[in-house]
């Protein structure tokens, strides 16, 4: 094997790929890279069994072949190369050459390709299409509720659902919900499946901030998510998932208008204090045209005070306020509306108009 790219091109492809290699795996093909040479293009594939990821760069194939390449060791020497042409050359033995103009790095040992697992082939069923930085934002702002324990593992999953012209991803821990909707093309044929929230993490972070198409393919296992140049596929859990719409009460006592901002400030700040207890407890008070948020610990108390526009009966609801500020965070609208029912009950976090987020917080129960 011999050819010719750029040496950011090749840096770049090999950082996306990365993001599928595990640290560690009783298999050590596994934490290399296979590389392929072949027309007028280098492919390299990452996975660790879950998620694969591949991608392919232009290049000038004088010689074709495949190997499989220690996956950090190579990705730092080529990282640490200029920007240059770059030349690469495999002996029969799987050692690699590097030249990079004046710089030459040789006989970095690779393994035979033989030994990489298969790629799974996904026979496509359905297929949706939106664009990339769409379904980036709808990952971002939903995968922070996957579940991370295991006791349920169909919670470590996000649903993605296809309904009625409208993509829509749910995910909870059994502490709170996470949803976000957009809408498609109206011609998309209805599905539903349950991506590893892992995956879509991986899957965000390959994922352009540009109107570029992305086709996600479902199959019966896996699902593939074509972004041109990179391709991600990933196992999908298989199981029920929970009924989420039973869970979103839609009916409230208390609704809070709030400016987003202030409201993620506040907490902020006494999250300093909340910290310091269990549960890293906040109680919020709707007072006729305020919010008063109040945290005291033994290092101190904090007490914020907010204006607001309340419909409905004043309350005292307490909750983690890291679960607040996860969803704070990634909301961008300049107000929010806070649905209550009583104090034990969750509180729903809402956009003024529309439906197209939904975050639901359980409280934290007082004692008197």
């Amino acid at each position: 094997m011999r050819f010719k790219c750029f040496q950011k091109d090749l840096s770049n492809a090999i950082a996306v790929v990365q993001r599928a290699i595990p640290t560690k795996s009783t298999m050590p093909v596994l934490q290399g890279i296979l590389v392929e040479a072949k027309d007028n293009f280098v492919r390299l594939t990452g996975t660790d069994l879950d998620i694969t990821i591949e991608t392919r760069i232009n290049a000038e194939v004088i010689e074709e072949g495949s190997v499989v390449m220690p996956s950090h060791i190579f990705g730092d020497v080529i990282k640490k190369f200029p920007e240059a042409d770059i030349t690469l050359q495999l002996n029969e033995r799987f050692q690699m050459d590097i030249i990079c103009e004046d710089s030459i790095f040789t006989t970095l040992q690779g393994l035979e390709p033989y030994e990489y697992p298969e790629i799974p082939q996904i026979e496509k069923r359905k297929q949706i299409k939106l664009t990339q930085d769409t379904f980036k934002k709808m990952i971002q702002q939903t995968v922070f509720a996957v579940a991370t324990d295991e006791t349920r593992p169909i919670l470590t999953g996000a649903l993605i659902e296809v309904e009625n012209g409208r993509i829509t991803i749910v995910c909870l821990d059994g502490y709170r919900l996470a949803l976000r909707r957009e809408f498609i093309s109206e011609d998309t044929e209805n599905a539903s499946i349950i991506v590893p929230g892992k995956s879509l993490n991986e899957i965000s972070k390959v994922l352009e901030d540009e109107e570029l198409d992305l086709y996600i393919n479902v199959g019966e296992k896996h699902v593939h998510f074509d972004l041109g140049n990179t391709q991600v596929i990933s196992r999908l859990l298989e199981g029920e998932f929970v009924n989420y719409k039973q869970i979103i009460p839609f009916e409230y006592k208390t609704r809070v208008k709030i400016d987003r901002l202030l409201f993620q400030q506040s907490l902020e700040r006494a999250s300093l204090m909340a910290r310091e207890l269990e549960n890293n407890l906040v109680k919020l008070t709707v007072q006729d045209d305020k919010l008063i948020i109040t945290s005291n610990s033994d290092i101190g108390k904090i007490y914020e005070q907010i204006p607001i526009i309340v419909e409905g009966r004043n309350i005292e609801i307490a909750f983690n306020v890291r679960y607040l500020l996860d969803v704070t965070r990634v909301i961008k609208d300049n107000e929010i509306c806070l649905d209550f029912t009583t104090n034990v009950s969750p509180c729903i976090v809402r956009p003024l108009e529309g439906e197209a987020y939904c975050y639901l917080v359980l409280p934290v129960r007082l004692h008197s």
